[in-house]
């Protein structure tokens, strides 16, 4: 499409993936399954823990933030791919684009600030375990899930407000969907504020998560190792395990995105790279969390409550 064809101010062509009539219902089929398996399985693992009272413990009520944020982050970025996926036309209005902005950048922020939150839960349980319910307290629960989600908020409001400032003078969205970067890359303004704060936003996100994740192993590798404690190390790795995981793989598929960003030449690699982030974390974390032996009881209970768990 030519970025000179008349639109109107408030609509934006998304480029999306130009694939071949062939592929478009494989893909979208491909898609639609993925999106289904993603809300079956953290409906599943959130109803389970809402509504089995032996979960009602800190660490799975924190994994209800990380089911939440993965609902919400999908939902916003997979029906609108699966519908430019076989459409022809695909066309968004500028108020729409942001949103979808807004909420994809937020969903990225909230995975670390959630995972670093979880992170504090697993080193109180097991370097303070005769403390901890006394620290993690609900006020503490809910301090902390608000400190996580507020966080993610104001670094993204800031992160928007600066490019929705600019004005614009093109309408091509050059991405599958719809995100900050390419949003200040329809102006022809001078842009730097918005590359410096997108770095710092970034840089900020990545060294406070790795940041907190390393500290708070280091010191549970500890504990480990100066207690000698048989039943200690059991506990830290059945806690930890999933936990670390998780956020390896929500880590190095964020990488995955800014490296590729940084390569022009392949702009499907990046705009596949930006939709992995969004669907393989979310599809991953209510597995792995589901392995535990208590939410995988819980899960089969409310599938067959009128048969006998063994």
């Amino acid at each position: 499409m030519d970025d000179n064809m008349s639109l109107p101010s408030h609509i934006l062509h998304i480029q999306g993936f130009q694939l071949p009539q062939t592929l478009m219902y494989p893909i979208f089929f491909s898609l639609l399954f993925v999106y289904l398996a993603l809300l079956v399985s953290n409906i599943g693992v959130l109803v389970a823990i809402i509504t089995e009272r032996s979960l009602h413990q800190p660490m799975y009520i924190l994994f209800c933030n990380l089911s939440v944020n993965d609902l919400i982050g999908n939902t916003v970025l997979l029906p609108r791919l699966m519908a430019d996926i076989v459409s022809t036309e695909r066309f968004i209005t500028y108020s729409q684009c942001v949103a979808q902005a807004f909420f994809s950048h937020t969903f990225g922020s909230a995975s670390h600030m959630i995972l670093i939150i979880m992170a504090f839960d697993r080193y109180v349980a097991i370097c303070y375990p005769l403390r901890y319910t006394s620290i993690m307290t609900n006020k503490t629960l809910v301090m902390l899930s608000v400190s996580a989600w507020g966080a993610s908020l104001v670094l993204v409001s800031v992160l928007l407000g600066l490019t929705i400032r600019l004005s614009r003078c093109s309408s091509i969205i050059q991405n599958a969907y719809c995100d900050n970067a390419s949003l200040f890359k329809l102006s022809c303004e001078n842009v730097s504020i918005n590359n410096i704060y997108g770095l710092f936003f970034t840089v900020l996100l990545f060294t406070s998560s790795m940041g907190s994740i390393a500290v708070t192993y280091f010191r549970i590798a500890v504990i480990c190792w100066t207690k000698k404690s048989k039943e200690l190390n059991n506990r830290a790795f059945q806690t930890c395990a999933s936990h670390l995981v998780l956020y390896l793989i929500m880590l190095w598929s964020g990488f995955l995105t800014i490296i590729l960003h940084r390569f022009p030449d392949y702009p499907y690699l990046r705009k596949l790279a930006y939709v992995l982030f969004h669907v393989v974390p979310a599809n991953l974390n209510p597995i792995i969390y589901g392995l535990n032996k208590q939410i995988k009881d819980s899960v089969l209970k409310l599938l067959f409550s009128n048969k006998v768990i063994p």
